[in-house]
């Protein structure tokens, strides 16, 4: 199991980046836009970089569902490569099976 503080931590993030995320994304438009004149792109960058580090979509850490584990994550399962195996081998997850030859 993972520290419960990494893990809440990495929650604390995910609510931060939802909450604040759209706010993020107009400001990036706006310095991203050439049109715009540079004195307009400068103070939306200097608005982007008052922001929270956290609200970063980039700072999210992806973590098993079931223990937290940083690493060996499958995106598809939202777990880590020994939860998937264990629950596999319980029979818990539906359509994998393990394999004999």
């Amino acid at each position: 199991m993972a520290k419960v503080s990494a893990v809440e931590k990495n929650k604390r993030r995910i609510r931060t980046v939802e909450a604040k995320g759209a706010r993020r994304e107009a400001l990036r438009a706006i310095i991203r836009d050439k049109s715009k004149p540079l004195e307009e792109r400068f103070a939306a960058q200097l608005k982007l970089n008052e922001e929270p580090r956290d609200s970063s979509r980039t700072r999210i850490r992806n973590r098993c569902e079931v223990t937290g584990r940083p690493r060996g994550y499958y995106r598809k399962m939202k777990m880590s490569r020994i939860a998937l195996r264990d629950l596999a081998s319980l029979g818990q997850i539906p359509g994998i099976t393990k394999s004999s030859w």
